[in-house]
């Protein structure tokens, strides 16, 4: 059975950090790609940070590139996105993403970011 278990999100003032893990299972974590997206109040859910298999190749959205880092820990089975330089507009229930060699995507539950003071 695959599992996403998402932890680290809580309300966080603006300009603050905040650092997210995603614990895999059921799954061939270490040949999956792994990413993070994020869903506001009445908006689509968007892309945010993604790590191929290796954790070589990253890529970013470019409204949060240079503030954000996804990593992982391929012998944990966890990928991480830290951030930093909170904005009220990232706000957002942020999602853990995997696409396993054989292209198939699992979804974790989200896991709430408030920026605010």
């Amino acid at each position: 059975q695959v599992q996403l278990v998402e932890s680290g999100g809580g309300l966080v003032q603006p300009g603050g950090s905040l650092r997210l893990s995603c614990a895999a299972s059921g799954f061939t974590f270490r040949r999956s790609a792994m990413s993070w997206y994020r869903q506001a109040p009445g908006q689509e859910r968007e892309f945010v940070a993604s790590s191929c298999s290796a954790g070589a190749s990253t890529n970013y959205a470019d409204s949060v590139n240079g503030r954000f880092t996804i990593s992982r820990d391929n012998a944990n089975n966890t990928v991480y996105l830290q951030m930093h330089s909170l904005k009220p507009e990232d706000t957002a229930a942020y999602y853990c993403h995997a696409q396993d060699e054989r292209a198939r995507d699992y979804w974790g539950q989200p896991t709430p970011v408030p920026v605010s003071s």
